[in-house]
């Protein structure tokens, strides 16, 4: 079975084929990074224009990278939610016309279980059950998987997710758009001895989270130590490194306490956020001290792509679900109120 995957929740269109024998075809992302970037943050009508423009040459694209015609596709994926209201409604529009027009099932897919399913992409992959940490953009959450469907919220943010606080955090030090990636960098020249932030809600029980006051916390530290800083750029960096050294251990020590409660041995990372190289080595470490596995997507696959939203509409496809011709995205959609899929082993086929 040959699924088309569009993703069009933000600021990235992204588009994928996925084949069950084969896997994953071709795939490819359009950013519309140099667009955001003089306002500092996405901007909602203008990244709905960009999609219009953009997603359906994307989609020739990789079906040419695969060397396939319109009759070889079975079925349609496109991101439904959650997401910016008419980024969605690009791509919904777009994949249920052309499911439509081919005569093949549409599915509209939760973007989070995307990225929730990502990791099972790659070789080898993690059966279940396993618990997710999901860090992307506005979410992070910690999940218990079953299966496909079978999801528990285990905890999630209370304020900013770990995203948003690394993207007000680097506009406090005044970085470039995207500032994640750019405070990840300045980090890496800074004095870890320096400076230390609180982990926050890390000395009290439960598995929630809370960024916004860490994001204060930095802005406070700049303002008393810059004034007086013999080199402020080192400052700087040295701000970056204790903002990332706090959110990295709080993750860890929340993704400890989720194997713990739940008493599994397999965790899943997914998301932007989790492309960060001082997450995955502390997070490694933590986890194989603790005696369990640690499972990632590439690095390209943890941005908004099309490949998870092609895979998990291909789980949903094949379990027989599908779109009617009216489509509805989603603002919000809550990950627990998705129908389960049967139990059955992950094969490809």
């Amino acid at each position: 079975m040959r699924v088309l995957g569009i993703e069009t929740s933000c600021d990235e269109t992204g588009v994928a084929v996925y084949d069950s024998a084969a896997g994953l075809m071709a795939h490819a992302v359009y950013s519309q990074i140099a667009i955001h970037a003089q306002y500092g943050g996405v901007v909602p009508e203008l990244a709905s224009r960009d999609h219009v423009r953009k997603t359906l040459p994307l989609i020739r694209e990789v079906m040419d990278t695969a060397g396939l015609s319109a009759g070889a596709i079975d079925g349609v994926a496109y991101t439904a939610g959650p997401g910016l209201i008419g980024a969605l409604l690009v791509g919904s529009a777009l994949g249920r016309s052309l499911a439509w027009a081919w005569g093949v099932p549409a599915i509209g897919v939760h973007h989070m279980e995307g990225h929730l399913l990502a990791p099972l992409l790659e070789d080898p992959a993690p059966p279940f059950p396993f618990v997710a940490l999901l860090v992307s953009g506005g979410h992070t959450q910690l999940v218990d998987v079953e299966g496909v469907g079978r999801y528990r919220i285990l905890g999630e943010s209370l304020d900013d997710a770990a995203g948003e606080a690394f993207d007000k955090t680097a506009k406090i030090l005044d970085l470039p758009y995207p500032g994640g990636p750019e405070l990840a960098r300045l980090a890496e020249r800074g004095d870890p001895r320096r400076f230390r932030f609180p982990r926050p809600m890390t000395d009290r029980p439960g598995l929630d989270f809370s960024f916004s006051g860490l994001k204060t916390f930095a802005l406070n530290t700049l303002r008393t130590t810059l004034p007086d800083a013999a080199d402020p750029a080192q400052t700087r960096a040295d701000i970056a490194r204790a903002f990332e050294e706090a959110v990295v251990e709080t993750l860890v020590i929340k993704c400890r306490r989720a194997l713990q409660a739940t008493g599994r041995q397999r965790l899943i990372l997914a998301g932007g956020v989790s492309a960060n190289r001082r997450l995955r080595e502390r997070m490694n470490a933590a986890i194989t001290a603790a005696g369990a596995e640690t499972f990632y997507p590439r690095p390209a696959l943890c941005t908004d792509n099309g490949a998870m939203i092609a895979y998990a509409g291909w789980q949903r496809l094949r379990a027989g679900q599908h779109e009617p011709l009216c489509f509805a995205p989603r603002a919000r959609w809550a990950m627990e109120s998705l129908p389960a899929l049967e139990p059955r082993t992950l094969d490809n086929n």
